[in-house]
């Protein structure tokens, strides 16, 4: 019975040293990972992904991330060249490239990373005078990128960007830029105002302008009609003046000598009835009597 027993312990012990043996000897690696693997303390490069079998107790492996990884450098005191303190926090993404650079290079990639931004950090805002950092952001995240990029590209490591999410300047500072803020949205307020009132007037004045133009445009077109009604009026009143002539003069070819001596004899008969008048007996008087009793004979 004890034979049995011991015989049993053998086994299980047997059987956890060799679940033992598989757990340590097959890794298995995922798509995003790499094994940085040391044989007896020399590195035999990288390996997976898939399964990565290891020999227990000879090999040790160092498992690093290729994804893209994003990390904080929380609020940094800087001081700018013209000596103005300042707190400053930003994020950096960075990508390993060579995972057994990443780890024989460096001993801890991240602490070593995150103190190399910090003093690049300070070192770009030593040398942008304080208007430049708050106004040129864009440009000291890719002064910062570029040089945390040349330190890291030793060790495997890509720095891909910077983002700085925050500056806060000195109290008395952000006092004068609030009140510079006031003031600059007071002058446009003016400045809106001002150009409302300018351009009401310029519609004020362009209408008036209109207006008068359209006015004496009217009038030009009333007195051209005008003129022309009375130009045809003119020839129509020429036309029958000259149509009564004609007619006075058709009948008048019409009228004879004795005609003319029996109306000129109503005309004087005419004058005669007023007991005033008097009578004038003009020169061809006599020639027309002649002329009248030459025609009755």
């Amino acid at each position: 019975m004890e034979n049995i027993v011991f015989l049993l312990c053998a086994v299980g012990f047997v059987g956890a040293v060799v679940v033992i043996f598989l757990a340590n000897a097959i890794k298995i690696v995922p798509e995003y990972q790499r094994l940085v693997v040391f044989r007896l303390g020399r590195s035999v490069g990288a390996k997976g992904p898939g399964i990565v079998i290891l020999v227990p107790i000879i090999d040790r492996a160092v498992r690093t991330d290729l994804r893209e990884q994003v990390r904080e450098i929380p609020h940094q005191t800087a001081i700018t060249r013209d000596n103005a303190g300042i707190q400053v926090d930003f994020i950096w993404y960075y990508k390993v490239l060579d995972p057994t650079m990443s780890v024989l290079q460096v001993g801890n990639f991240e602490v070593a990373a995150q103190g190399m931004a910090t003093t690049t950090l300070r070192a770009v805002i030593g040398g942008i005078n304080l208007d430049d950092v708050l106004s040129q952001r864009e440009h000291i995240n890719i002064t910062l990128r570029t040089k945390l990029d040349e330190v890291t590209e030793r060790w495997g490591v890509k720095v891909t960007n910077v983002e700085i999410r925050e500056i806060i300047p000195p109290r008395e500072i952000q006092e004068s830029m609030n009140k510079q803020m006031s003031a600059e949205r007071i002058r446009r307020a003016v400045v809106t105002e001002s150009t409302g009132t300018r351009e009401a007037a310029i519609n004020v004045a362009e209408g008036e302008k209109q207006s008068a133009i359209l006015k004496a445009e009217g009038q030009k077109q009333s007195a051209i009609l005008s003129a022309e009604g009375e130009k045809e009026a003119q020839l129509l009143r020429a036309e029958g003046f000259a149509r009564a002539l004609e007619q006075i003069y058709t009948a008048a070819q019409k009228v004879d000598q004795k005609t003319m001596t029996l109306q000129y004899f109503e005309t004087l008969k005419e004058m005669g009835a007023s007991p005033s008048t008097k009578y004038i007996f003009p020169m061809e008087f006599t020639s027309m009597l002649e002329n009248f009793t030459k025609g009755n004979k």
